[in-house]
């Protein structure tokens, strides 16, 4: 969570509450080693759509450095 929230300029307590229903929805999951929990994504499909929606928004500001 510390170094999510840091990544993104966000409070602990935002990352974490979304962290919260991501696993809810279980799009992710984590596991506990000592005090320090590792978040992955749930599966494979939800790696897929993840990298998918990753390709689109760099197609798209490929496409906008070469227009612009």
């Amino acid at each position: 969570v510390c170094d999510i929230a840091a990544f993104l300029n966000m409070s602990q307590s935002a990352i974490s509450h979304q962290l919260r229903i991501l696993k809810q929805m279980r799009l992710v999951r984590f596991r506990r080693q000592g005090k320090t929990v590792f978040y992955s994504l749930d599966d494979n499909h939800i790696k897929r759509i993840f990298d998918q929606g990753l390709e689109h928004i760099l197609e798209r500001s490929r496409g906008e450095r070469s227009n612009g």
